[in-house]
Formats: structure tokens, C-alpha cells, sequence
């Protein structure tokens, strides 16, 4: 794995790790949180598919956006498509 794409998966385990810990809290979880961090850490994990791929990695948050780009590389991706509807 390249160096930039470790960084990319780093950040998304970050972003993974702070909403399971907020889903799991036990008094008044805050899902606006978790929903937060559950999007951030599929934005990063895209990202790293694609600077892996050696293509440009765009300023974008929007999943469906990275996931075209996304798909170009690898069609198999495509039922990630109907998770990142739902966010969107």
C-alpha cells in the first residue's frame, strides 16, 4: 500500500473507531455524531481507493461523486452505490 493511501485508511479507522464509540454509548447516544463520522470515514476510505489507483483525489464530500470515480476504476464497486444514495 502506498504511504498516501495508509494515510487515507488511517483517518477512516479514526473516523470508524469515534462513531462506534458513540453509537455504543449507553445514556443519550448522538446520532448526528455517529452519522458524521460514519460519512467521513466512507469519503476517506473511497479516497484511498483512489489515490491508491493513482488518480486524482478530488475536495469533495459528496460519496456519490467519489464513487463514480471510483467505479470507473473497478464496476464491482457498484453495489456501494445504493449506500451512498442514502447519504447523500
Amino acid at each position: 500500500m502506498k504511504p498516501l493511501t495508509s494515510e487515507w485508511v488511517a483517518k477512516a479507522e479514526g473516523d470508524f473507531i469515534v462513531a462506534e464509540r458513540l453509537l455504543r454509548a449507553r445514556k443519550q447516544p448522538v446520532y448526528d455524531a455517529i452519522c458524521f463520522h460514519a460519512q467521513q470515514c466512507a469519503e476517506k476510505y473511497l479516497k484511498a481507493f483512489l489515490q491508491e489507483n493513482d488518480r486524482d483525489v478530488p475536495k469533495t464530500h459528496k460519496l456519490l461523486d467519489l464513487l463514480k470515480l471510483c467505479l470507473e476504476i473497478d464496476p464491482v464497486l457498484e453495489f456501494l452505490n445504493a449506500a451512498c444514495i442514502h447519504v447523500a
